[in-house]
């Protein structure tokens, strides 16, 4: 059994690098929107994947780097800590629109100088009309962008940044280096025919890789010759030896795989850092990193060439590292990921592809590094199973004590098997890891998207069945319904009404995912990530052409409990006790529970119906047979990469909604669970504040009455407990005691914990600067509390605080 005493403190360097990133006020930098602006302005005439070759090329050989005092893990995005670059062929309108507001946004804000304000004002200037957003929209109808102006369908972080979602091949990249791609490429490259268009196309395909190569090599190289530089301006010995070793690391990982920890973990954040350069996408995410780096731990622990605490050491480094990278979106992108998430998941624990417990020694020190450090990033994933000891459980608990949200749970039981269900051969889908927030995809093997397609609004669709169609936000009707809810005779009345809806709108997130996914593919191929996933490089296809192993993608449906308990009240209430008739709901609706006659119906609402959450049979199947009908009708689609090579190119559902609740509720009027108009709507799988009512065990068995094994993007469940509930060692077991049962006998796809108290929350929103570095989990991810938008706060602050 591994032993292991999670007691360590940081070390002072380490305290050090954490707080100057801590410190450093959220920038823009411009140097990539420059070098990639005199790209496709001087090469206009050359195909696009060379463009963005030579755009990469010149990003990597210009753009400032540095290497802070005391750092171990070397690598920077932009030119300062937390500064965020512009992309901009992929959005620009909004930057000349929202520059001067940057530094003024309710949450997330951005500082920017006047010289770079008036840089990005020309450069935005020259994009207009070329980029990503454009060409989405241009391929989308009229009653498409209808629909995404509307927010019923949003897909505006799909068209103003880029995909990711992804991990790529890490297993791969340590053992042949970046130079060991080179070979693989030439073979291919050889046998191009090009007396065809293909050929034609796949050549310019190998040659944009080999260049991505060489740019990716040169630009270790820099580091490596600051590091030389570095060790002999400086004055202390010690420092001077780390510098030498650096300055080795970044020599071998340039040229060759790496020979050790040190080396291989360098090169990891290298491969990290320069897919966050080459494209703007998010969740970009590092896989099984205790599965893939424990060969070169172990082998370096029993050689005596490291010991446990510099490794560990190195594992905060990287952390920080981690945290200095930076995005920034449109604001209308921002609300629906608030905190400027970046998702870059870690996965620790599951399984060997022989199924036995995959945890080892550099699982439990990744967990305490992740639990030392307490920041927003990596996003850190456990693999649960049945046979994971109750010492790594218990360690686990002992980071969730901590109260920042980390590790969240996914589930190996169902996981595996509806993988494996899908199509995926067995050794990938043990090798499974999460993406982002909750989402799971093979790394290397896996196209982009496992989830964060569109987001679908489930309570416009909702009241527009209400209205015979009629949305009464955007003033249109998209669909004719089956008559208006006064109408209705039977509860079987409104659901066959839903079912003409929601299966429409299903049909229209494809479309316009269909339309997205085109642009993707037309405007910004990715060159780098294509490299290091299988098997584009034998295909000689990009990512999104269809060069991946496997293609399945998910969208993200939101409101899903305010579905269920509006169903609930309406077939218990209005159809059958007849409590409230139709035209009064109605008529409460419409004035938002105005009035005394409206607050009584909203109070009948409330608390007369069943809700979600409380184990109740009554409300949770109504609600799995609603979002069934939507299951269903995505079953019949396929993606854009459909016959072009991957195994899939199905779409799923998935729950993982981030922070869209809070944007997504602001535009839903009333509906007939009491909610009042514009105000969030529930996140996730979760129930809705407030409504849960019996205890941890009771939404955890609602929650298992989903169609889980067909939600395959997510069933992500948030749970917060009071820091006093988990603080003794017999409060730890009987937490780790429930979550087995949900995971093993409910099936239960994930759980995850805000373990932080109301009062805290509520000081925080009073004295933010005190509070700087409180991390609360948002959804799929943790965020710093006080940037939050107030909305955001709040909707965090009114969740059910529930007791073991």
């Amino acid at each position: 059994m591994i032993t292991k005493e999670m007691t360590k403190e940081v070390t002072e360097r380490i305290a050090r690098l954490r707080e100057k990133v801590l410190s450093a006020k959220p920038g823009v930098c411009t140097e990539r929107a420059r070098f990639y602006t005199e790209v496709y302005r001087e090469n206009e005439d050359q195909p696009v994947i060379i463009k963005r070759a030579l755009a990469l090329k010149m990003t990597l050989e210009k753009m400032t780097i540095f290497i802070d005092e005391g750092e171990l893990i070397v690598g920077n995005q932009s030119s300062a800590h937390r500064a965020a670059p512009i992309f901009p062929e992929y959005a620009v309108d909004w930057l000349p629109e929202e520059m001067d507001e940057l530094d003024q946004r309710p949450g997330d804000a951005f500082y920017i100088t006047e010289e770079h304000k008036k840089e990005l004002s020309e450069i935005a200037a020259w994009w207009k009309g070329k980029v990503l957003w454009d060409r989405g929209r241009a391929l989308m109808s009229q009653e498409l962008r209808d629909l995404q102006d509307s927010a019923i369908i949003k897909a505006t972080g799909n068209l103003s940044s880029g995909d990711a979602h992804i991990a790529v091949d890490f297993y791969k990249i340590l053992e042949v280096g970046i130079s060991g791609y080179f070979k693989e490429i030439e073979l291919h490259h050889k046998q191009v025919d090009r007396s065809k268009m293909e050929g034609i196309r796949k050549d310019k395909f190998y040659t944009a890789l080999a260049m991505g190569l060489e740019s990716f090599q040169s630009f270790i190289r820099r580091y490596r010759d600051m590091a030389v530089y570095l060790s002999k301006e400086t004055n202390d010995p010690e420092r001077e030896k780390e510098l030498q070793k650096i300055a080795d690391n970044c020599g071998v990982i340039a040229e060759q795989p790496p020979q050790d920890f040190y080396q291989a973990l360098q090169l990891v954040y290298f491969v990290q850092l320069i897919l966050q350069i080459e494209s703007n996408g998010h969740s970009v995410s590092l896989g099984r990193l205790d599965q893939y780096l424990y060969p070169f731990y172990k082998k370096d622990l029993l050689a005596g060439l490291i010991s446990e605490d510099f490794a560990s050491e190195l594992l905060e480094s990287t952390w920080i590292k981690l945290l200095s990278v930076n995005k920034i979106r449109p604001w209308s992108h921002t609300r629906f990921s608030a905190g400027g998430p970046l998702y870059q998941n870690v996965t620790i624990g599951g399984q060997t592809t022989d199924g036995k417990d995959a945890v080892n020694e550099l699982s439990f020190l990744v967990l305490e590094s992740v639990g030392n450090m307490k920041l927003t990033q990596p996003n850190l994933s456990v693999r649960f199973h049945k046979g994971i000891s109750e010492e790594f459980m218990m360690a686990c608990m002992k980071v969730i004590e901590k109260g920042f949200g980390m590790p969240s749970f996914n589930n190996d039981e169902v996981v595996i098997p509806e993988l494996i269900n899908l199509g995926v051969e067995a050794e990938d889908a043990y090798n499974y890891s999460a993406i982002g927030c909750i989402e799971i995809a093979v790394p290397g093997k896996w196209g982009y998207r496992c989830t964060g397609m569109s987001f679908l609004n489930l309570m416009r669709v909702f009241l527009a069945t209400l209205h015979d169609g009629y949305d009464s936000q955007s003033g249109h009707t998209f669909l004719k319904g089956m008559g208006k809810f006064s109408d209705f005779k039977t509860y079987e009345d409104l659901f066959k009404a839903w079912q003409h809806q929601i299966r429409y709108y299903t049909r229209k997130t494809v479309e316009i995912d269909t339309a997205v996914d085109t642009a993707l593919e037309e405007q910004v191929p990715d060159i780098l990530c294509s490299t290091f996933v299988d098997s584009c490089i034998a295909r000689g296809k990009t990512i999104k052409e269809g060069g991946s192993k496997y293609d399945f993608v998910s969208g993200l449906q939101v409101g899903i409990a305010n579905l269920g308990n509006s169903l609930a009240a309406i077939k218990k209430l209005v159809f059958e006790e007849k409590r409230i008739s139709k035209e009064e709901l109605l008529e409460a609706l419409e004035n938002n529970f105005e009035g005394k006659e409206g607050e009584k119906i909203r109070q009948l609402l409330l608390n007369f119906a069943p809700k979600y959450g409380n184990d109740d049979d009554y409300v949770d199947l109504l609600l799995k047979d609603a979002y069934m009908e939507f299951i269903e009708e995505l079953k019949n689609y396929r993606t854009t990469r459909h016959g072009r090579g991957p195994i899939g190119c199905r779409y799923y559902a998935g729950t993982s909604s981030i922070s869209a609740n809070v944007p997504s509720g602001a535009v839903v009027p009333a509906t007939p669970d009491g909610r009042k108009a514009f105000t969030p709507v529930a996140e996730g799988s979760s129930p809705s504040s407030g409504t849960d009512l019996l205890g941890p065990t009771a939404v955890f068995k609602s929650v298992s009455k989903l169609p889980t094994e067909e939600i395959m993007g997510g069933v992500l469940l948030n749970q917060k407990l009071s820091p006093a509930t988990i603080a003794k060692d017999g409060d730890k077991q009987k937490l780790v005691s429930i979550i087995r049962t949900f995971f093993a006998e409910l099936k239960g796809w994930n759980v995850q914990y805000n373990i932080v108290s109301r009062e805290t929350l509520l000081a925080a929103q009073k004295d933010p600067e005190k509070y700087r570095d409180l991390v609360v989990r948002i959804a799929g991810y943790s965020a710093f509390f006080t940037t939050l938008s107030p909305d955001t706060q709040d909707d965090i602050i009114a969740r059910t605080e529930h007791t073991l």
